[in-house]
C-alpha cells in the first residue's frame, strides 16, 4: 500500500510520540555577561534583551534561571581596566570570580562555567599575550631576498600564554566555579590547564573545550558586549578557517587526548556538518555555542516583523540537537525554557 506518513502527522498526539528530537530545559546553558557595579543592567545594542550585569543582578538571574530548570550558566566578564597582562582576569577580586562567588553563595544547586580567555582583559583584545617585536638593527639597505609567504600571525607569545591562562582558570576554580571552559584555541591550553588544576588539587573539576572554534563573522556582537575587538590583525591564526571541516575534528581529538571532558563546537548554526561529524567519530559529550550574531539575526528580523522570532529560534535549537549537541549554550536559554515548560 506505501507509506502514508500524513495519517500520523494529522494528529497531534502522534506527531508528538513520533517526535525523534526532544529538547528540554536541562539541555541548554545560559550565557551571561558580567560587569563591575551594583544594580547595574545595561542592555547590549547589538542584542536586544540581552544586558551587562552586575554581580548582585547576575545572581537574580541565577535564581529565575534554576527556577527554569536551567541547568547551568556561562560566565563572561567586562574588565574595568586593561592591560598587556590581563592581570583582572586572573585577580582575586576579578569581576567573574566575584559572580561565581556570589551566585554559589544564593544558588549553590546552578552550575557555574566560566570561559577562561584573555581577550576581554587584554589591552589589545587578543587572547594571548603578544611577544615585543624586535628593533630593527639597521637602518641601512639590505640584499634582495624573496618574501616570506604572508603570515596571519600576531605573534603571539604561547608558552607565556599558556601559563597564564591556566593562572586564569586557578582564579576561577578556587572562588567556585563548577567547570571551566578555555576559549583561546592556542595549542596545548587543555593540557596545561589540566595539569594546573591537578597539581593544586582539582582533579574532580571538569573542563569544557572550544575545541572547533572558527575564526568567525557571527562573533561581533559578543566582542560588543565585552569590548574585545582587537586592537591590531585578527584570530585567525589561532581560530579555525570556516572552509576546514577536517582539521576541526583533528583539533576535537587533541583536546580529548589533553583531557577535555566536554568539547564544543562554534558557532553552532554554520557548523552543523562539524557537531554531526563530531558525534559521529568521536560519540564524546557535545556541546554546541549558538553565537551572539546567531541570536541577533533572529532577534532584528523578528523585530522587523521579517520572522516569527519564537518558532525561528526553536527550529534553530532542534536543529542543532538533531546535529548532535548534547548541551547548547544559546542566549535563548531563558526564553526556550519559559516554551518548553508550558508545552
Amino acid at each position: 500500500m506505501g507509506y502514508h506518513p500524513r495519517r500520523l502527522r494529522q494528529q497531534e498526539a502522534f506527531r508528538n510520540v513520533l517526535r525523534e528530537t526532544r529538547l528540554a530545559p536541562d539541555q541548554l546553558v545560559m550565557p551571561l555577561f558580567v560587569r563591575p557595579g551594583k544594580r547595574v543592567r545595561v542592555q547590549i545594542p547589538s542584542m536586544p534583551g540581552q544586558f551587562q550585569l552586575s554581580p548582585d543582578q547576575v545572581v537574580s538571574e541565577c535564581e529565575e534561571l534554576q527556577a527554569l530548570g536551567v541547568p547551568a550558566v556561562l560566565l563572561f566578564g567586562t574588565a574595568a581596566g586593561k592591560d598587556e597582562r590581563a592581570t583582572q582576569a586572573y585577580a582575586k577580586d576579578g569581576i567573574v570570580q566575584q559572580a561565581v562567588r556570589a551566585i554559589k553563595a544564593r544558588t549553590p544547586k546552578l552550575a557555574v562555567i566560566t570561559d577562561v580567555c584573555l581577550c576581554a582583559y587584554t589591552s589589545h583584545g587578543h587572547c594571548g599575550l603578544l611577544k615585543s617585536r624586535p628593533a630593527a638593527k639597521s637602518k641601512s639597505p639590505k640584499p634582495h631576498t624573496p618574501s616570506a609567504a604572508p603570515t596571519l600571525d600576531v605573534n603571539i607569545d604561547e608558552p607565556a600564554s599558556l601559563e597564564l591562562l591556566a593562572k586564569v582558570a586557578l582564579s576561577h576554580a578556587q572562588a567556585g566555579a563548577d567547570m571551566v571552559a578555555p576559549s583561546d584555541m592556542l595549542d596545548g591550553r587543555v593540557a596545561a590547564i589540566r595539569r594546573a588544576l591537578d597539581r593544586d588539587g582539582w582533579t574532580h573539576l571538569p573542563l569544557m573545550s572550544y575545541a572547533a572554534k572558527f575564526a568567525s563573522s557571527f562573533y561581533a556582537p559578543f566582542r560588543d558586549a565585552v569590548d574585545s575587538h582587537p586592537m591590531m590583525g585578527d584570530r585567525r591564526s589561532y581560530q579555525l578557517d570556516p572552509a576546514n571541516a577536517e582539521e576541526a575534528l583533528r583539533e576535537i581529538a587533541a583536546d580529548i587526548d589533553e583531557g577535555a571532558d566536554i568539547v564544543m563546537v562554534k558557532p553552532a548554526l554554520a557548523y552543523l556538518d562539524v557537531l554531526a561529524r563530531a558525534k559521529e567519530r568521536f560519540g564524546f559529550p557535545l556541546a554546541a555555542f549558538n553565537v551572539s550574531g546567531e541570536y541577533a539575526m533572529i532577534k532584528a528580523a523578528g523585530i522587523r516583523g521579517w520572522l516569527p522570532e519564537k518558532p525561528a529560534w526553536l527550529e534553530v535549537l532542534l536543529a542543532i540537537r538533531r546535529a548532535g549537541a548534547d548541551l547548547i549554550i544559546t542566549y535563548w536559554a531563558k526564553e526556550a525554557a519559559k516554551v518548553l515548560r508550558e508545552r
